[in-house]
């Protein structure tokens, strides 16, 4: 599995024994339901890290002192999404089992749905904060259960009620705002009381996956399911930050860059600019 002939993200090229943290890419978009494109996104986040610096202003650290690796992007099959999915579920448990965090770059997000069954199965307590425009909680969609816009439905039916906490939350059908109301604790628009469900969550693990057209598209237009009335740049770093910094991350993912959408490259350069953030704030 471990190929060091990859373009990795810019300083994380660490040994795999003295790794942390590990990332991995999942390139599939085959349940997008409206523009595709987020199989390039992992690699456009590889390629376009080298345009930003390592260090950060804002946690005045640097890439060049964290134990991160990339493994590079996983070869997946687009005809059968259950094989996707294993695959995926495959090498983020080969990386739970030697006991480092895997980190996931997307890609559509039911990329989660692998990353987090062999997180779920590790960690049966395991709770998820979950940054998204979309609530993804449909049962099915056209008839689908694998689908992206039903993955948070398939992680609720791994963990149950009361596991499942989102935020920023601004699209979906009717049914779903409905579901949620029992079963999921959602933060529609914003990341108010997230402070509060972080120490709720002190000493539990937890899944973290950011969707990041939870920005507003004035700032992230590249993405598949563009959503008006998001968050802006700054509040979502400061919200990653947060929960990387204060929750006990087992796993995670970003995912939902579609970059053929954004000429200009300034969602790429976000959703890099995030990664840093996040990848830093673990440590």
């Amino acid at each position: 599995m471990w190929n060091k002939n990859i373009e990795v993200f810019m300083g994380c090229d660490k040994e795999f024994a003295d790794a942390q943290t590990v990332l991995f890419g999942a390139p599939f978009d085959s349940t997008t339901s409206y523009r595709p494109g987020t199989r390039f996104g992992s690699s456009t986040i590889r390629r376009e890290s080298y345009g930003i610096e390592m260090y950060s202003p804002y946690q005045d650290a640097d890439l060049e002192d964290t134990h991160v690796m990339d493994l590079g992007d996983l070869e997946l099959c687009f005809g059968d999404t259950g094989k996707a999915l294993g695959a995926i579920e495959a090498c983020a448990r080969e990386i739970l089992e030697a006991e480092k965090r895997p980190f996931l770059l997307g890609g559509e997000h039911l990329v989660t749905l692998g990353a987090f069954r062999a997180v779920a199965q590790k960690y049966p307590d395991v709770r998820i904060i979950h940054f998204d425009a979309h609530a993804d909680l449909r049962e099915e969609y056209l008839g689908v259960a694998l689908s992206h816009a039903c993955v948070l439905r398939r992680c609720h039916d791994l963990i149950g009620d009361g596991k499942i906490f989102q935020f920023g939350i601004r699209s979906g059908d009717r049914e779903e705002f409905r579901w949620a109301k029992d079963h999921v604790q959602m933060q529609k628009f914003n990341f108010e009381g997230l402070e509060e469900v972080l120490k709720e969550l002190s000493g539990k693990p937890v899944y973290f996956t950011v969707d990041l057209d939870v920005l507003d598209p004035s700032v992230f237009p590249g993405t598949g399911t563009p959503e008006p009335g998001g968050v802006s740049f700054d509040q979502l770093r400061n919200a990653v930050t947060m929960v990387c910094k204060n929750a006990q991350i087992v796993g995670c993912d970003v995912n939902e860059l579609s970059p053929h959408y954004d000429e200009s490259g300034i969602s790429a350069a976000a959703a890099c600019k995030i990664v840093r953030e996040m990848l830093l704030a673990l440590e």
